[in-house]
Order: structure tokens, then sequence, then C-alpha cells
């Protein structure tokens, strides 16, 4: 067979915040001669480095890495526009020959890229109206609201995720349908091999907790400061990222250093099960033991993975 003919056309790395995908996918995109292709929502901006544990250069080994650092803090983040530009991209690679290795947790961003799935429109006069409810109300009663229309909405959005919370009532208005009616089912756009990464819990809490302090000890709290000053603060996404709104309500006083650090581990780990969750319902996920015992063939064996998927 031909390279075209024998290479998957597109590698998805998917897995929990910490399991280790990034570094699974610059092996990947070296074995089978690809690029990464970003599926994390929070390193979609610039200059959220340090608390999104975006990848140095040197620690990409010379690996191209598309979509990082493409919007500024203020911009309200599009899973829409991020399928256009992420097939875009995938497009390009598999026009050259090449293989894309999707690499992020952010599940409905990687369903959005290699699933078939049309995102509902938006109506301004909605969104105005239930964000005026949002700001006076705040997002319980929104919440409640949501529970009652449309209830695996109401358990998979968080009762304090207004953003999502807004944007949830408001493609049930416009398309008289529950939002989980939208979300991506599994019919594929592109034949993909989907590699998850398993790490138990109490190892991946210890993950997330040792990343934290490694955090704080790169300069998070002064990366927050500098990006407070570019409008982080009014950024309806950014504002809202792990450990950045936690940094955030230090600088304003609500709490302190230690008790936003303590936090930011706290709400990383309760994240960390959602992602897992979201793609255990994935039944086309291969998952692959990255704990410390096996992290050392993780490569080998996702390699095989894929290969054995080219033979299949």
């Amino acid at each position: 067979m031909s390279r075209a003919d024998s290479t998957p056309r597109v590698i998805t790395v998917v897995g929990p915040t910490a399991a280790g995908k990034s570094d699974l996918g610059v092996l990947l995109a070296r074995r089978f001669d690809g690029e990464v292709v970003n599926a994390d929502s929070m390193q979609l901006y610039r200059g959220m480095d340090i608390g999104t544990a975006k990848l140095t250069l040197d620690e990409r080994g010379g690996v191209p890495h598309r979509l990082l650092d493409i919007w500024d803090v203020t911009e309200a983040a599009s899973v829409a526009e991020y399928q256009r530009l992420a097939r875009l991209e995938i497009d390009r690679l598999l026009a050259e020959g090449r293989t894309p290795v999707l690499v992020g947790g952010s599940g409905l961003y990687v369903k959005g890229a290699i699933d078939a799935l049309e995102f509902p429109g938006t109506d301004p006069a909605v969104r105005a109206r239930l964000e005026e409810e949002l700001d006076s109300d705040g997002p319980g009663p929104l919440h409640r609201r949501l529970a009652e229309a449309d209830p695996a909405a109401g358990r998979a959005i968080l009762p304090t995720n207004g953003r999502r919370i807004v944007r949830a009532l408001e493609v049930i208005e416009i398309t008289g349908r529950p939002f989980t009616a939208n979300l991506p089912g599994e019919t594929p756009v592109y034949d993909a091999v989907q590699i998850g990464v398993d790490v138990g819990r109490p190892e991946l809490d210890a993950r997330i907790a040792a990343r934290v302090d490694r955090m704080w000890e790169a300069g998070l709290v002064d990366e927050v400061r500098t990006l407070e000053a570019r409008g982080l603060r009014d950024g309806l996404t950014a504002s809202r990222a792990l450990g950045y709104q936690q940094v955030l309500a230090a600088l304003a006083g609500e709490c302190t250093e230690d008790e936003a650090r303590a936090e930011t581990v706290r709400a990383t780990k309760r994240f960390a099960r959602r992602q897992d969750s979201w793609f255990r319902r994935d039944a086309r996920v291969r998952w692959l033991d990255g704990s410390l015992e096996g992290r050392a063939e993780l490569g080998d064996r996702a390699s095989a993975v894929v290969e054995r998927a080219v033979t299949a």
C-alpha cells in the first residue's frame, strides 16, 4: 500500500489533564510524519502559557504545533470557529500526505473537528436577555431552568458556569430541542484512530497537585497579572480558565494566594473527572496505560495501535 493508503487520516490523543497527552502527541507526530493540531480550548489563547501547561519550543522537539496562540484573551471561545480552523489544518496536512495528530482534553473541540456536527446559530436578542438575567440573578436560577428543560445538560454543565448555561438555554430556545440533542454523535468526517491516555485516580490527583505547584513556581501569578493588564478579566472564556480564575480572585483580594492555589488543585481534579467521563462515552477511544509503570512503553503501544488500525 502507498503511504497515503496505509496511514489513518487523523490520530487523536485524548484524556484528562496531566495524563501525558502532549508528550505522546509529539512522539506520534514524529513517528508518523505529522504535525500536532491543538485541541485544548485554553491553549488557543495568546499569553496563557504556564497555566495551560503549553509545551515550550524545546519540548515540542521541532514538531510544528498548530492552533496555539491564535486568540486574544478578550475573545470568547467559539467551538464552531475552532471546528473551521481545525479542519483547515487537517485538510492541509492530508493534502500534503502527512498525518494530523489532534491533541487535547477539550472533548467538544475534538469531536467537532473529526465528527459530523453542525453548531446551532445564535440569536443576539435571546443571548442578550439571558446574559442580563445572568448578571442580575446569577447562574443558579438559570441552571435550575436548564436542569428542568434538559436534565442531561443540567448534569453536564456546572451550576457556576454561567457562560455555558446561557449558551445551552439559547440553543434550546432557538432550536426547540434539548441542548444535548445538538451534541455530536459518532458519525466521522475523517478516518481516525483515537488514543486515550489512562491514569488511575490517585496517581492523576498527585500529578495535578504537582503540576499546580510547578505552575506557581514558574510564575503563574505574574503571568495572570500581565494578562489582566491586557483585558483578561473582561474575557468571557479566558477569565474562567483553571488557575487564571483563581489567581484573578486572589489579585482582587477575594482570597489569599494559598487559597487560590488550593482551589486550583480542587477544581482541576473535578475537571479531570468530567474529561474522563466525556471521553469514556466514546467507544472508539482505545485506552492505554499512562501510569508511571506503563509510561515508558506508552509511545510504542500507541504506535502499535496506529499501525494495527492501518492494516485492519
